[in-house]
């Protein structure tokens, strides 16, 4: 057996997530389908992190084990010729076999899009979400910067969440704006059920000036979910990029958006 690394880009418009689901199309079932016929032996794809319906991914990283040996070029080429149009693998690696997608991940980052303006568009519907009122981005951005460090965040954790505790790290996130489309981007060790979008949900209610900065602050302190904003919209959040430590030589996840995992 040898341990295969893979990034893969997606349009989560027409899938239920990125998990194997009984009842509706996935990410991962297309992408299984894909690389068990090029390894002609079924596989089984573990990813860094699970998206929900109808959100994309820039750079979703995975691994999977397979005895068939591929070049990288043979295993890209191969599996996206038998991958649906809404899914790309951008690339493929021989890693160690310590090597494990969703446990090895120093650090995992997320981008949401916001369409800020009076009409809703009518081209890219499915890729950003919808505000109507005029949103300040600095006082989002400022709100935002509590969040920073290792924290308990139980107030964006939203019901079903099976992780066992709440605390995780929030390396860096920042909100700019770039005419009508305002970015919240957020990088963390890890990410609870739902918690970009929630965190996001009470940011907009911020942004409107619906609520302030003290009062995203204070619910952030009362670890309560029920008095945080609503969760945002799924089709705004792209899972932008995973980083992994330099020895398993995988290509750089720049920040840059958008196309930021490629071969170097």
């Amino acid at each position: 057996m040898m341990r295969y690394a893979l990034g893969i880009e997606y349009d989560g418009s027409g899938f239920s997530g990125w998990q194997r689901q009984d009842h509706a199309p996935s990410v991962q079932q297309s992408v299984e389908r894909a690389v068990s016929t090029v390894a002609d032996h079924a596989i089984t794809v573990t990813a860094a992190g699970r998206t929900d319906t109808g959100v994309h991914a820039y750079c979703q990283v995975a691994h999977f084990d397979s005895t068939a040996e591929r070049s990288g070029r043979q295993w890209t080429l191969g599996i996206n010729s038998n991958l649906p149009d809404a899914v790309r693998v951008l690339w493929v690696r021989a890693v160690d076999d310590d090597f494990h997608a969703r446990f090895g991940a120093y650090s995992r980052s997320y981008r949401y899009r916001i369409m800020n303006r009076w009409v809703r568009p009518a081209i890219g519907a499915d890729y950003f979400a919808w505000c109507r009122e005029p949103l300040d981005e600095t006082r989002m951005h400022r709100a935002a910067q509590v969040l920073l460090g290792k924290h308990d965040f139980s107030a964006f954790r939203s019901a079903g969440c099976s992780a066992q505790h709440a605390i995780r790290e929030v390396t860096s996130i920042g909100v700019a704006r770039d005419a009508d489309i305002v970015d919240i981007d957020i990088s963390a060790n890890a990410f609870l059920y739902h918690m970009v979008r929630n965190i996001a949900g009470s940011l907009i209610a911020v942004g409107r000036g619906e609520e302030s900065i003290e009062w995203f602050a204070e619910v952030f302190a009362g670890k309560d979910r029920k008095l945080a904003g609503v969760k945002a919209e799924a089709q705004g959040l792209y899972f932008m990029n995973v980083r992994y430590d330099a020895k398993y030589g995988l290509p750089e996840t720049a920040e840059a958006f958008p196309f930021s995992c490629g071969e170097q």
